[in-house]
């Protein structure tokens, strides 16, 4: 029997005594995603993650019988962290649990508060602010504590595997391959442990039923070869400014915000709907009121069910980055040759990602107006992922495990953003279920300034693994994907 009083104070102890000190120094390396960082391997800063995590893992593996690590470096790909725990009762059998997360980051960003930076970890309270602890350092760190938890009652569960891969911030593209070269040590796993997704609150447990896919990259327009005066080419020369925003208007309504195509859309399952409803009862105006809005400012709509359907179902652009364009302060009268953006189209979770890239392409880049030359470079194209069912055993663990650590009953809801992963292990895994989850709450801002750990939720996330790792190991094997 689990003594889960055991599970709170072991995982309690172990977060404040080693995992904390260890988030602290992970924060201070400014191991920046490949996409961000082309030079990551000159760099180094990625090894040292990667180093700070092994050894602290490797230390631990004394507590976890017959346990093994490597760090796994494919030629010319970012490294992979395995951890591999054999099942406790000795059994050898195709199944395992695999329990995923990642290391890299994204960039600095601006805006963060006095004292506080992307490379600068600071505990205030029950936040740990700093890039990556929340999204997603935190993770072999938890998954870890679990298993520890466990062996430290001699609980059994099944073999677990742990994967931490380097580049999920710029779409897991190295993964598929180390999965690959994986694939007879992984079996045929019943279950798959993310902890890089959200919750809507930090008074319960938030398990994600869907994840949206992402089509994007650089959108250029070039009207000219080099930039001429204003006054003398305006109303003769098209500003690419212009003929950026035609074609913006293509894919996205700049009233509305809805997207146009028919070709990034799709019919919403009606549980989802459902579930986006008892989401918007359960927040209230939490749905918007946790992203920082500007005095005054309102959400697109007032009503809430439609905003948790629109971060999660619907597409949505948004333009993150420029180029062609100066500072402000060095502006001069110019008609400038050229304007770039960044585009980052979100997906409902069950299209195709691929597609979607392609019917991009071809929408931006057809029939350019007054023949200026427009390309996109696709640089994101991954398909969303829509939750299984839960089994009936699943369920049940999830919704105990829920009252016993958080003291509610979990709540279901979709996630806006995108793990490659998820979708990629559903294909590859047809018959596992998946416990996705995680601790970016509201306000803990992931990928902007002010990021944040909410600790406790951190280790109630740990512990409900813990628990979850207890029931499945003490299923039947043919019921643990049922």
């Amino acid at each position: 029997m689990l003594d889960k009083a055991r599970i709170r104070q072991h995982i309690e102890t172990l977060w404040e005594d080693e995992i904390v000190p260890q988030l602290i120094e992970y924060i201070r390396i400014p191991n920046k995603s490949p996409m961000f960082d082309p030079q990551w391997a000159e760099h180094g800063y990625m090894d040292d993650a990667v180093k700070l995590m092994e050894k602290w893992a490797r230390g631990k593996l004394g507590s976890l019988p017959g346990a093994t690590l490597e760090v796994l470096r494919l030629p010319g790909r970012t490294p992979l962290i395995v951890v591999d725990v054999p099942a406790t009762d000795g059994r050898v059998s195709d199944d395992c649990v695999i329990l995923y997360g990642h290391l890299d980051k994204q960039p600095e960003m601006s805006g963060w508060a006095d004292g506080l930076g992307p490379w600068i970890p600071v505990r205030k309270g029950d936040k740990l602010y700093g890039r990556g602890g929340a999204d997603d350092g935190y993770a072999i760190f938890g998954s870890l504590a679990a298993l520890l938890a466990l062996s430290e009652q001699k609980v059994p569960h099944a073999r677990c595997v742990l994967l931490i891969e380097a580049c999920e911030e710029s779409g897991s593209y190295d993964l598929p391959f180390y999965v690959d070269h994986l694939k007879a040590r992984l079996g045929s796993p019943s279950l798959v442990i993310c902890l890089d997704s959200g919750c809507g609150n930090y008074d319960q447990l938030w398990l994600t039923t869907s994840l949206r896919g992402i089509a994007g990259g650089n959108l250029r327009v070039q009207v000219l070869e080099e930039g001429v005066h204003s006054g003398d080419a305006s109303g003769v020369v098209a500003s690419s400014f212009r003929v950026l925003r035609q074609l913006l208007s293509r894919l996205e309504d700049e009233t509305s915000g809805a997207i146009k195509p028919a070709d990034f859309h799709v019919d919403i399952p009606a549980q989802r709907v459902e579930q986006a409803q008892q989401v918007a009862q359960a927040l209230g105006d939490e749905v918007y009121t946790k992203f920082p809005f500007v005095a005054g400012m309102t959400p697109v709509t007032s009503d809430l069910s439609e905003l948790v359907l629109n971060r999660t179902w619907r597409p949505a652009l948004a333009v993150t980055g420029v180029d062609g364009l100066p500072p402000l302060a060095s502006a001069g009268n110019v008609l400038r040759p050229q304007t770039a953006v960044k585009l980052s189209l979100r997906l409902p979770p069950t299209l195709d990602g691929k597609r979607a890239s392609e019917a991009l392409k071809r929408i931006l880049e057809a029939n350019p107006p007054y023949g200026a030359k427009v390309t996109l470079d696709v640089e994101k194209c991954g398909s969303g992922w829509n939750a299984p069912a839960l089994s009936s055993w699943l369920e049940h663990a999830v919704a105990e495990a829920s009252q016993d650590y958080f003291g509610q009953a979990p709540m279901y809801m979709g996630e806006g953003g995108t793990i490659p992963f998820m979708g990629m292990l559903g294909e590859k895994f047809p018959a596992a279920q998946f416990l996705v989850t995680g601790v970016l709450g509201p306000h803990s801002n992931a990928h902007g300034p002010n990021e944040f750990l909410h600790l406790p939720t951190g280790k109630r996330v740990s512990m409900v693994v813990a628990d979850v790792l207890a029931k499945h190991g003490a299923q039947p094997a043919n019921a643990q994907s049922r």
